[in-house]
């Protein structure tokens, strides 16, 4: 599914199944959602923080249901299952992003109680080769 992600977005995906559970331990907290014994979506929530303020988040990184599954409530539970998992993590906010064409899923996550954030400002980024 993680591949099916990257592929939508044209992007590919490297990392080995080993490595994808290494992430899971380490990295990233990964939610899936299961019908009759198979994994039928997931999603990936990375940790935040505002430490000025003594605030912790988490970003709702990756939120993915298979196709054939899709507007039967597997994304809504994996939101909700998100929600929960950050609440219980102690997190004061809960963050996600979609691609600025992808109105559905902008009104799923208004739906679900998000609230839309302006834009930030300037971001950059530095890519270190380990």
């Amino acid at each position: 599914m993680i591949r099916d992600l990257a592929a939508h977005h044209g992007d590919e995906m490297p990392l080995t199944l080993d490595q994808l559970d290494q992430e899971g331990r380490d990295w990233h907290r990964i939610l899936v959602a299961r019908a009759d014994d198979n994994v039928v979506g997931y999603a990936s929530l990375l940790p935040l923080g505002q430490l000025q303020f003594g605030v912790r988040g988490m970003d709702l990184h990756h939120l993915f249901v298979a196709s054939e599954h899709r507007g039967e409530g597997i994304g809504s539970a994996l939101i909700a299952a998100s929600i929960g998992l950050s609440r219980a993590l102690s997190c004061q906010y809960l963050t996600v992003g979609t691609h600025p064409d992808n109105k559905v899923a902008a009104q799923i996550y208004l739906k679900a109680g998000f609230d839309p954030l302006p834009n930030s400002g300037p971001r950059f980024r530095m890519r270190l080769d380990c």
